[in-house]
């Protein structure tokens, strides 16, 4: 009964889908009653909307976070998702936010991660609600900068009731029991200017701290620009790092690094352009900062010069090198790190603070959020995986992963699709998108999961 309700209303559901994807919801700057810009409000106010057209009860929660319900019952069963997306960046061979179709693919921003989900999630639930009878309420909570600083879900957690049990579409299959923990620091210094090579301009295009950036230009004024050249050619070359060098006139050369994007918590997976780019103006010059990054960090994604790579059953610690600003002399340079379950994130937090702060480099932390861990043999981690099992008839083990889902935000929560574990991860890369076909396994996915929670 299910699955042929919600074979009905695949149209409806791709339709509703594309309207979300031309919403551009990155996140903006703050404006009365819409904290997280223009766009992410106008998200939010979209899908409540199709929640009240579609017979639910909906809630604006100050333009933070939002959500839509039914059900009765004293037990709330939540269903964590955001509308927020990153940048779309570079390399689409369509336009990010237009949500074409091809071969059954809806391609844009937000597809996989997470509008797509939310949008299997809601039309679960309406397939629950016009079919089913339950006993308890079922609530898709609505963030706004998941993507970020979670302030739209801390928001929630202080005005609203918590979910009993609740999942996150915003993971893989079957399900996550658990992540690592999760810190974003600055490492910050004030620096004092070389007269033979002046540093000018650092642009990373504002690369967000947690993808691995895949450009990095640095414009720098130099005295002996032929020497310097051939310095940074003769590094270049004995590393193997994609940096072009160009020539401006006597006085300024560009350099530009090249790598490519993946999301932070696969750092292995990409290839960093601040961290080459670090390395050869460590190469070019002496600078307190820039040294100690690359004596201690450089190309090493997972904290083993640092000797803080404590590996357990949640995996290796990865490292990601995710900016760097320079603004008045003062070198910013950003770091994400997934950290395993079982290492105490101060334990992190100290190693930073023994060899950045003791030699004169400040240590801004912007954000900390402890790991998930749910029992693998939970009742909850159990149902979903028979659940998954049924639909798909692949058995497979729930795992860990570095990635930071809503699911770590609330007891007894797990994060459940809608990728799957042998695939390709298409968050925050280009040409992102969701096939129809598993947009509408996953809406009968996680309407059994509603009915038999």
């Amino acid at each position: 009964m299910l699955d042929n309700y919600i074979e009905n209303h695949k149209e409806e559901m791709v339709s509703n889908l594309i309207n979300l994807i031309k919403i551009p919801s990155v996140e903006g700057e703050a404006i009365q009653g819409k904290p997280f810009g223009e766009e992410c409000n106008r998200a939010l106010e979209y899908m409540l909307d199709l929640g009240n057209k579609l017979g639910f009860t909906t809630k604006n929660i100050d333009g933070y976070c939002g959500y839509i319900e039914f059900g009765e019952g004293e037990e709330l069963l939540g269903i964590i998702g955001h509308l927020d997306v990153v940048p779309a960046g570079e390399g689409w061979n369509e336009p990010p936010f237009a949500g074409k179709i091809y071969d059954d693919k809806i391609y844009g921003r937000g597809t996989m991660d997470d509008k797509g989900p939310v949008i299997a999630s809601l039309y679960a639930m309406k397939a629950v609600m016009d079919t089913q009878k339950i006993n308890k309420r079922v609530r898709l909570i609505l963030g706004l900068n998941e993507e970020t600083r979670w302030e739209c879900i801390e928001r929630y957690k202080k005005t609203e009731e918590l979910p009993t049990i609740s999942f996150s579409p915003d993971g893989v299959f079957p399900c996550i029991y658990a992540e690592k923990g999760f810190l974003t620091l600055y490492l910050n210094e004030k620096i004092i200017q070389n007269k033979d090579i002046i540093i000018e301009n650092i642009n990373c295009e504002n690369n967000p701290v947690n993808i691995v950036p895949r450009f990095c230009e640095i414009k720098l004024k130099i005295k002996r620009a032929d020497d310097i050249i051939r310095i940074a050619e003769n590094f270049i070359k004995s590393k193997k790092y994609s940096i072009n060098i160009n020539k401006i006139d006597e006085e300024h050369i560009n350099l530009i690094s090249e790598g490519f994007a993946a999301h932070a918590a696969h750092p292995e997976l990409g290839k960093n352009a601040i961290s080459m780019m670090l390395e050869l103006l460590n190469e070019l010059l002496d600078i307190n900062i820039i040294k100690l990054f690359c004596n201690n960090i450089g190309m090493d994604y997972n904290g083993n010069i640092m000797k803080m790579n404590n590996k357990d059953f949640s995996g290796e610690l990865t490292l990601n090198v995710g900016n760097v600003k320079f603004e008045n002399d003062n070198i910013s340079i950003g770091l994400n790190l997934r950290i395993p379950v079982e290492t105490p994130i101060n334990f992190i937090e100290e190693k930073f603070r023994q060899i950045f702060k003791k030699d004169n480099v400040e240590i801004d932390i912007v954000d900390r959020r402890e790991g998930l861990n749910v029992a693998k043999d939970s009742k909850l981690v159990k149902t979903l995986c028979s659940i998954f099992k049924e639909k798909t008839n692949r058995d497979e083990e729930p795992f860990t992963m570095g990635g930071a889902t809503y699911a770590r935000a609330f007891n007894n929560c797990v994060s459940f699709g809608p990728a799957m574990n042998d695939e390709e991860d298409l968050c925050h890369q280009a040409n992102e998108y969701i096939s129809i076909k598993r947009l509408i396994l996953c809406t009968k996915i996680y309407a059994q999961a509603i009915a038999e929670l």
